[in-house]
C-alpha cells in the first residue's frame, strides 16, 4: 500500500518550466527545422549542377570568434548576475551587446565581399542560398540583441539579480543558441561551398 501511494504522488507531480521558457524553446525547435530545410535544400541542388564555385568571405572567421567570444562574456555575466554581482552584470552585457553588433557588422562586410567576387543573390542558387542563409542568420540575431538590450536595460533598474534570472536565463539561452548556430552554418557552407 504504502508502495502505490508513492508511486501515485511521483505521477501526479507535474512537469513545471516558466511558461516564457517553454515557448522559447518552441521558437527555437522552430528556428532548428527551417535551417534544417535550408541546409537540406541547398545539398539538394548543389548535387542538380550548376553550381557558382566561389570563396568564401574570410571575415566569416572573425565573425565566428566574435559570436564565441560574446557567448563567454554573457556566461560571465550570467554568473555574475547569480552572485549579484552587478557591476560585473552590467559590463557583461555591454560587451556582449557590442560583440553582437560586431558580428552584424561582419555579416554586412561579408557580404560586400561577396559582391566583389561577383557573387549576387539573383543569378546562380549558390549565392541565392548564402544570401538566405546568412541573412536569416542576421534577422534571427537581431531579435537577440534586442532581447540583450531588453535585459540590460533591466540590469541598470536591479530587475536582474540572484533571485531574478528568469529573462536573464533566457537571453543567455537564446544567444548560445544563436551563436551554436552560427558555428554549425559556418562549417555547414565550409564543407559544402
Amino acid at each position: 500500500m504504502e508502495r502505490e501511494l508513492k508511486y501515485i504522488d511521483i505521477v501526479e507531480q507535474p512537469i513545471s518550466m516558466h511558461p516564457k521558457k517553454f515557448a522559447l524553446w518552441l521558437f527555437m525547435v522552430t528556428v532548428v527545422m527551417l535551417f534544417a530545410a535550408w541546409t537540406s535544400a541547398y545539398i539538394v541542388r548543389q548535387a542538380e549542377g550548376n553550381w557558382l564555385e566561389y570563396d568564401l568571405p574570410e571575415i566569416f572567421w572573425y565573425t565566428s570568434g566574435v559570436v564565441v567570444l560574446s557567448s563567454v562574456v554573457l556566461q560571465w555575466a550570467y554568473y555574475s548576475a547569480k552572485k549579484d554581482n552587478l557591476v560585473n552584470l552590467r559590463i557583461g552585457m555591454v560587451i556582449t551587446v557590442a560583440l553582437g553588433i560586431a558580428f552584424l557588422v561582419g555579416q554586412w562586410y561579408s557580404w560586400v565581399a561577396l559582391v566583389d567576387r561577383e557573387v549576387f543573390f539573383v543569378g546562380n542558387p549558390a549565392g541565392s542560398f548564402l544570401y538566405v542563409i546568412t541573412g536569416m542568420h542576421a534577422l534571427h540575431l537581431i531579435s537577440g540583441l534586442l532581447f540583450l538590450i531588453i535585459v540590460l536595460i533591466s540590469t541598470f533598474r536591479l530587475k536582474v539579480h540572484s533571485q531574478s534570472m528568469n529573462t536573464m536565463e533566457m537571453a543567455t539561452t537564446y544567444w548560445h543558441f544563436l551563436g551554436g548556430l552560427w558555428l554549425y552554418l559556418f562549417m555547414f557552407l565550409l564543407l559544402n561551398h
